[in-house]
């Protein structure tokens, strides 16, 4: 990297920086540098806002203090604790996850490790290691694509692994995790779409009345009652009955729900 390069990337960091001592956000996952903590809270937040998120963090680690607790755990039980963040498919893959780690013996700290192991994507597998252990990675999420495009470090047809590769040059070494959280802050506060006109590349369909709302219903239906037949499921849930069937069909093949003669109910 060159003299003039090497100064704009120093004067990024110290802008970034300033502007994080002053606007840092206060979350919980923040206050842990437990691998499993960390993982939890990733896996919540790959599909789901963090305000949606810090209530249900709080009661999932309450819950399942350990790793061991949440591979002890019976499968409805995580699900009860995971219903309302949607993506339910999410809590089975974390429960396989967690059983993958405990059969290890250790928890993985390298992407090419944490990336083989159930719902553990390109950029989670990254910013475990991050977050958890401090590693000289570099992530790229919604917000921190955000900031290097509006920042100029990027376009917005820029592909993703060329966005690794500028993102990697700009870690300052020794505070990685210091970086990405003041990175997410700043794009999720000042750099927001609403200011920079710059569009997540792939927009979520529409939720209300869709397959995937639905779904979200029948796991959370089925946190407070034990059992219940499909008619009662389409009543109470109130989903069309011509989609009924493939959407229970759908659940089952997933291992969200199971049924038994003529009643659905939690795994």
């Amino acid at each position: 990297m060159n003299a003039v390069k090497r100064n704009k990337v120093k004067a990024f960091q110290k802008k970034v920086f300033n502007w994080w001592k002053k606007n840092k956000r206060d979350l919980p996952w923040r206050k842990t540098i437990d691998p499993y903590y960390i993982m939890v809270s990733e896996i919540m937040l790959q599909q789901t806002q963090v305000n949606r998120t810090i209530e249900k963090y709080n009661e999932f680690i309450d819950r399942f203090p350990t790793i061991e607790n949440l591979v002890e755990a019976e499968t409805s039980e995580v699900l009860r604790y995971w219903s309302g963040l949607g993506y339910n498919r999410r809590a089975l893959w974390l429960h396989e996850a967690a059983k993958q780690i405990v059969e290890k013996g250790y928890f993985p700290k390298t992407p090419e490790e944490l990336v083989k192991l159930k719902g553990i994507g390109t950029y989670t597998s990254r910013s475990i290691p991050i977050f958890a252990f401090n590693e000289d990675l570099a992530a790229i999420d919604t917000n921190i694509r955000r900031v290097l495009v509006a920042e100029n470090f990027a376009e917005e047809q820029t592909s993703e692994k060329e966005l690794l590769e500028v993102a990697s040059k700009l870690v300052p070494r020794g505070r990685s995790r210091d970086w990405h959280n003041a990175l997410m802050d700043y794009g999720s506060i000042e750099l927001t779409v609403a200011k920079t006109g710059i569009t997540p590349i792939g927009k979520q369909p529409k939720y209300k009345s869709s397959t995937r709302f639905y779904r979200g219903a029948i796991v959370k239906y089925f946190t407070k009652k034990e059992k219940a037949s499909a008619l009662e499921i389409a009543k109470n849930c109130e989903i069309p009955v011509e989609q009924l069937d493939v959407i229970l069909l759908s659940l089952q093949k997933d291992g969200l729900i199971k049924k038994d003669e003529n009643n659905y109910s939690l795994p």
